[in-house]
């Protein structure tokens, strides 16, 4: 037995080792409810504190590959400017030699005319000269001698002729190729043969989609539903099937230019409308309008700051923005997948955080229960308590009282029982003579 001191009345009772065990093993329950309760708590911190360094850690991360990324962008467009530069020298020079051989082939011709005419002239002096000096010969050597300068003249017709239509000849090929030129400078050697610029994309990049396309999705844009449609949607894909790079494209040429539609900006509002509703990620304008403006005759033009992520370029910029959006994308695939890793370690905490918040909830719920049965127990010992003290109340009550008759009754005697009834003295001295008188 185990003696335990209420804590309402300060009595102390005792109770048998079950009664005791159980007391025992809810106040070490509220024990280790406190202790778990700090636990969780600093679990929770520890759990924060390793967010905030793994957010810190990622952002410092993403900071750095994307100044990477921009000095790799700058590279490529200080390379593309470069090239351009070249390009342009080179079909100045080209252009220069060509008109200096024009020049040449000129100023030969004319030297040449001048030649002829010395030529002639000296001839016929020297003729008259003869024909002076031999005015005796016969009329037979004279006739040989006119006929010999009429075949000169002839010939030398012949020849002026000949050499006036090789080099009018040669002077058209120069024209022709100078102009050859200028057209090439301002479309940029893009060749429309019997084709829409639609089909000359689509040829160019059908050329190069088993190589360097083998995963990539290339169809026009036939999706009109929400009021206007691209011309070709290009999409590219990993290994692992997720989408790489996006882009929207829309085809302009020479002939589709209206009245109030003539330059390329009149279709960026458009097209950057359909990037957004078909989920593209890109968008370019390919274009033949504007033919001599120098801006988009010299490459890609990126007009960012107007539209996101949107460019335009000539025909034969095709192909070279696709690989260059398509390259850039692979570079930066690495850091969506980790981001992606990041996002599902996000979840999985959330979904930790969940499945304790659960294990909170059902424990608080657990504990609520045992808290309310603790009580309950408590108030059944303390109704037990008191009505054993009622009991012990009342067998000391009992006690004291068969006392007080234990006490009276051996007070009792005939003598008492007598005093004040004669009938019953009478009896009882009857009795005793009786009594004696049987002895006698």
């Amino acid at each position: 037995m185990n003696e335990i001191i209420c804590p309402h009345c300060g009595k102390a009772f005792k109770i048998d080792e079950a009664g005791y065990a159980d007391i025992l093993k809810q106040v070490r329950d509220h024990e280790f409810d406190k202790a778990l309760q700090e636990r969780l708590k600093l679990a929770e911190d520890e759990k924060n504190a390793a967010i905030e360094l793994a957010e810190t850690k990622l952002t410092n991360r993403l900071d750095k590959e994307a100044a990477k990324k921009d000095a790799e962008i700058e590279k490529l467009k200080a390379e593309l400017k470069a090239a351009d530069v070249a390009k342009q020298l080179a079909l100045k020079e080209a252009l220069g030699t060509v008109e200096k051989e024009r020049d040449t082939l000129a100023n030969e011709l004319e030297k040449l005319k001048q030649a002829k005419e010395a030529a002639a002239q000296l001839a016929e002096e020297k003729l008259v000269n003869e024909l002076q000096k031999a005015s005796s010969t016969k009329d037979a050597e004279i006739q040989s001698l006119k006929n010999g300068i009429e075949k000169v003249e002839l010939e030398k017709q012949l020849i002026e002729k000949s050499l006036k239509d090789k080099y009018e000849t040669q002077l058209k090929d120069r024209n022709d190729t100078i102009e050859r030129l200028k057209d090439m400078k301002a479309k940029l050697s893009t060749k429309m043969v019997g084709e829409t610029l639609e089909q000359h994309c689509e040829i160019e990049f059908e050329k190069l989609r088993a190589t360097a396309f083998p995963k990539a999705y290339f169809e026009k844009d036939n999706d009109a539903k929400t009021g206007s449609k691209g011309d070709y949607i290009f999409r590219d894909m990993d290994e692992a099937g997720t989408e790489a790079v996006s882009i929207m494209f829309e085809m302009k040429n020479e002939n589709d230019g209206t009245a109030t539609k003539k330059k390329n900006e009149d279709f960026l509002k458009e097209l950057d409308k359909d990037r957004n509703e078909k989920g593209c990620e890109y968008a370019v304008l390919v274009t033949l309008l504007e033919p001599d403006n120098d801006l988009y005759n010299g490459g890609i033009v990126d007009v960012s700051h107007r539209y996101p992520k949107m460019y335009i370029v000539r025909p034969q910029f095709f192909i070279p923005i696709i690989t260059l959006l398509r390259n850039a994308a692979q570079n930066s695939l690495k850091y969506k997948t980790e981001l992606a890793l990041v996002k599902a370690q996000n979840i999985d905490i959330t979904n930790f955080e969940s499945e304790l918040d659960e294990f909170k909830s059902g424990f608080a719920r657990n504990y609520d229960l045992a808290s309310r049965h603790f009580l309950k127990a408590v108030e059944e010992i303390d109704k037990s308590i008191k009505h054993l003290e009622n009991t012990k109340a009342a067998l000391l009550g009992t006690e004291n009282n068969l006392r007080l008759a234990n006490n009276k009754a051996q007070d009792v005697t005939i003598k008492k029982l007598t005093r004040k009834n004669p009938t019953m003295a009478a009896k009882f001295e009857d009795l005793k003579k009786s009594g004696q008188t049987d002895a006698g």
